[in-house]
């Protein structure tokens, strides 16, 4: 309490804390949603996995910056907000939730949220972007739990490209 008063701590959500962050013309920076994420995480000690638009975001695939963040958790289905922000935690299958913390399941949420038909070769490049030869192995591994037109497309992606 001393040190919140003092503004060497904020307090963002019951039990939720951080650092405030001066920038020299916008002053006070919010924390960003994989900040807030990493400590709910420690905090309630749950996995979480971006899901929809903020993974298709996050992967470079939408510019489109989502107004609510939705993660898939094994925890209970809550709302954080933070300021303005507001954080979804969805309860989810532990199928989608067997990737979770990895780059394939992001990866796998974000194809799901495209669609089939808005997965094309201009979304495959941007995603073989990403992939460095340990994410290309978890990849493999991590094709069971996706969808079957998804996984199709993981397959395209973990051979390296020389090979077919």
């Amino acid at each position: 309490m001393r040190h919140t008063r003092a503004g060497t701590i904020r307090q963002l959500a019951r039990g939720l804390y951080d650092y405030p962050v001066q920038h020299p013309v916008l002053g006070t920076v919010a924390p960003s949603a994989d900040a807030i994420a990493r400590a709910l995480v420690v905090r309630d000690a749950i996995r979480l996995q971006p899901a929809g638009a903020y993974a298709a975001n996050l992967l470079g695939l939408s510019e489109q910056v989502p107004a609510k963040v939705v993660f898939l958790t094994d925890g209970p289905t809550r709302k954080v907000r933070v300021g303005r922000q507001e954080i979804i935690l969805q309860r989810t299958t532990p199928r989608n939730m067997a990737t979770a913390g990895r780059k394939s399941g992001t990866f796998i949420q974000a194809l799901r949220h495209l669609g089939r038909a808005r997965v094309d070769a201009k979304t495959i490049v941007t995603l073989r972007r990403q992939l460095t030869d340990d994410v290309r192995s978890v990849l493999r591994k991590d094709i069971a739990y996706a969808p079957a037109w998804i996984a199709e497309i993981l397959r395209t992606l973990a051979t390296p490209r020389g090979e077919s």
